[in-house]
């Protein structure tokens, strides 16, 4: 049996697709949407290994289940966001185990629609239908955004499973083809639940990351990652930040040095929720607002640390003044 009772508060999507599944009623294509970390892959998961099931003997079930979870089912596939080096698309993953700097985020791209496009041409192997899967469908690129379009409009025997932030965040003619599947965020009494029943209770001793996350376990489960991986001499607050200029270029030093752009974004929220709970300073949110713009737009990040490291000094011996 496929446990959809892990999807812990998302009770509307699991009614829609266990419904499609019970009338046998499979749209071509479906948008799982909504915000990271609240169950979408999982979901995914779960209505693949239906699709990929149904019909099936027990003993043949629980083989093509052994095969889903081990990555090597011939009518599954699975694309991520990639980066590409030296000729080769890399997941986040791959990058960080090749030690990869990474600069831009990782993008769906057009040779990964063509290898979908490859995929669907041909009969599914086992199963009564191919299906793919498409991680953080929002970060296409136009082109593999365009070539996803063609697809779409003729997948043969296959299902299409898009998971995007929102509807906003795709192609309006590439919506138009999917069938909604709405995700929420979930209650504080959920959020626990699942960190609990995932070995993250830890999590719940931290309430700037509880707050940050939103009702998202995925993003706060990251975030304490995050917060374990900083250097333990960086500033946690506004408050730790130097104030002599010296220490102030140093730290604008070491941290383009010690975490990739991800993570410095990551900080620059982590920063400027801490900020706020505290003491709910405007000035404070302004610099460090700027500090994520001006990394959003690829400036050198040792210049943009200078910046903002100088400016938050400034600000603190004002307020000390």
């Amino acid at each position: 049996m496929i446990d959809w009772s892990r999807l812990i508060g998302q009770n509307q999507a699991v009614e829609l697709l266990q419904r499609a599944l019970q009338i046998n009623s499979i749209a071509p294509a479906y948008l799982f949407a909504g915000a990271k970390g609240i169950g979408r892959n999982l979901a995914a998961k779960c209505f693949c290994q239906d699709l990929l099931t149904r019909d099936r003997s027990p003993e043949a079930r629980e083989l093509i289940l052994k095969r889903f979870l081990g990555g090597n089912h011939p009518d599954l596939l699975w694309i991520e966001p990639t980066y590409q080096h030296q000729g080769q698309l890399l997941t986040a993953k791959e990058a960080q185990e090749s030690n990869l700097k990474r600069k831009a985020p990782p993008q769906i791209r057009i040779e990964q629609i063509r290898q979908i496009t490859n995929f669907l041409s041909r009969p599914p192997l086992e199963s009564a239908r191919s299906v793919v899967v498409i991680e953080e469908a929002d970060t296409m690129t136009e082109a593999a955004a365009n070539a996803l379009l063609k697809t779409l409009e003729e997948p043969g025997k296959g299902t299409l499973i898009l998971i995007a932030p929102s509807p906003s965040s795709l192609l309006p003619t590439l919506v138009s083809r999917c069938q909604h599947i709405p995700f929420q965020r979930l209650s504080e009494e959920n959020l626990a639940q699942v960190l609990r029943s995932n070995g993250h209770a830890r999590v719940l001793n931290y309430p700037a990351i509880l707050g940050l996350a939103q009702g998202s376990p995925g993003e706060a489960i990251a975030a304490l990652e995050f917060l374990d991986s900083l250097p333990q001499d960086l500033p946690q607050s506004f408050s730790k930040f130097p104030l002599k200029l010296s220490q102030a270029l140093e730290l604008a030093k070491i941290i383009p040095q010690t975490l990739d752009t991800e993570t410095q974004l990551w900080y620059v929220s982590y920063l400027q929720y801490e900020d706020w709970q505290r003491r709910r300073e405007r000035s404070i949110l302004e610099i460090l607002e700027k500090t994520r713009q001006q990394l959003l737009a690829y400036v050198q990040p040792r210049l943009v640390w200078e910046c903002t490291c100088l400016a938050l000094a400034k600000l603190s011996t004002a307020q000390k003044s």
